[in-house]
């Protein structure tokens, strides 16, 4: 039994409010919160000093490239790299290799993560054009989600057929989690760059080769099979404005079709292709200033109910060596994720409680986590102690990422990490990893009625 901690004197933010208060871990789990809690059972003491806890960010899209690219990141560095950033559990996506398009891939990745991970885990099950018996077969809690790529040159992970993707919508037993970018839109547009530039695309037309016509499109369709199928559909990687008119605000608890932002969509915007290049391609593409600010919008209204990363690492070499056509797609964001979302508000477009709602509590509500996303007596010990009043500088000395870079690099956030816990143990604190074992699968119950 390990010893009980108790934190006191924090600044404590879940569901929508604000309290001072203290909080007492007993086993990995919140024993008690009160506004004061005596010491009586030799609890170590941790002295928040008045500074904010939330609780810790639940990441619902990875990519930790382990198995198969582990020259890029795995599980044990980028898990890691997440809990520095106050992100304690993450759900990882199936197009490694080889994919995690099986029940034996999938308890592979629960195997490697039992053994390596820092923080909390879960696996996405991949679909392809030829696996729907296998997502029908799925086992109930098994995976946190079905992953189509509807628009991807991943493998064979392109879901195009038709009655396939019907057949998902209408069986899949857990949430389906969509990649939505048109193909045949975006072989069309990149007919016409390389008819205008031949092989030397530059990088700044990739948000007019991957446009929002693309995106639209796709989602439309998703959007379209959840209905007809009363399917629990998630939207992964929104990019667009127009998007946007595809979800309804209200109660996230309401809703059978959902859909995610990700923080670099917040930050970058088309203008900065000219000096990021290649750092900064990803799929969907990061779009102009009038699509970010519609995001944003639509985050905090409640059409949008989760805040995520597609963190997606690549070599620095893949990135700045390469042109436009070859270099890869996806950035390197776990460890500044949260810092990033706490920006907004900081600059007032966010209240504090709607970026732990979006980054902590819905998602646990949209999937079913047990027991994980909310500070509540008797859940997990999930937590981030923040500094909203002293900055992060962002070099590439303190990347922990095993790619080494950040696209964050020279910029400043208004706040900081101080502290991390896992499971009830700490994991991180002022600027250090902290080793543990306390790191669990991650448990669902049905969303599906």
């Amino acid at each position: 039994m390990t010893r009980p901690i108790l934190i006191k004197n924090a600044r404590i933010v879940s569901e929508d409010h604000k309290v001072d208060g203290d909080v007492l871990i007993r086993n990995g789990r919140i024993a008690r919160l009160s506004g004061s809690i005596e010491n009586v059972g030799n609890a170590e003491v941790f002295d928040a000093r008045g500074r904010h806890l939330l609780p810790g960010m639940i990441d619902d899209q990875v990519h930790f490239r382990e198995p198969g690219l582990t020259h890029k990141a795995d599980i044990a560095s980028e898990s890691r790299a997440a809990v520095a950033g106050g992100i304690t559990s993450f759900m990882e996506m199936p197009n490694t290799k080889p994919p995690t398009v099986t029940i034996e891939a999938l308890e592979d990745k629960y195997a490697r993560a039992a053994r390596t991970s820092a923080g909390n885990y879960a696996f996405y099950l991949g679909a392809t054009n030829d696996n729907l018996e296998v997502i029908r077969a799925l086992p109930p809690g098994m995976a946190c989600g079905v992953k189509i790529f509807m628009g991807s040159s991943t493998g064979n992970m392109l879901v195009d057929d038709e009655k396939t993707l019907a057949g998902i919508f209408r069986d899949a037993p857990t949430v389906i989690a969509t990649h939505c970018e048109s193909t045949p839109r975006i072989e069309d547009r990149l007919r016409r760059a390389l008819d205008r530039y031949g092989e030397n695309i530059p990088v700044t037309e990739h948000p007019r080769i991957r446009d929002a016509k693309a995106c639209l499109d796709s989602s439309k369709i998703a959007v379209a099979l959840a209905r007809e199928h009363d399917a629990q559909l998630h939207v992964l990687h929104l990019s667009t404005a127009d998007e946007m008119a595809l979800f309804e605000a209200g109660p996230l608890e309401n809703k059978s079709i959902t859909g995610e932002i990700c923080v670099h969509y917040l930050h970058f915007t088309s203008d900065d292709y000219a000096q990021m290049g290649n750092r900064i391609k990803c799929n969907p593409s990061i779009k102009s200033p009038r699509h970010r600010a519609e995001l944003i919008a639509a985050l905090a209204d409640g059409r949008i109910d989760i805040l995520a990363t597609d963190h997606a690492p690549h070599t620095i070499e893949e990135k700045s060596e390469k042109s436009y056509l070859k270099a890869p797609a996806g950035l390197p964001l776990v460890q500044d994720a949260l810092l990033c979302a706490l920006e907004q508000a900081q600059f007032g477009r966010l209240s504090l409680e709607r970026v732990v709602a979006l980054t902590s509590h819905n998602v646990a509500r949209r999937f079913g986590v047990v027991d994980r996303g909310f500070i509540r007596e008797g859940y997990w010990a999930d937590l981030v102690l923040v500094d909203l009043e002293t900055p992060t500088d962002v070099t590439r000395d303190r990347v922990l990422y095993k790619c080494g870079w950040s696209p964050f690099e020279g910029r400043r956030f208004s706040s900081s990490i101080v502290a991390t816990w896992v499971s009830g143990a700490l994991a991180w604190h002022d600027g250090a990893l902290r080793e543990h074992d306390a790191a669990r699968r991650l448990e669902f119950k049905a969303v599906r009625q």
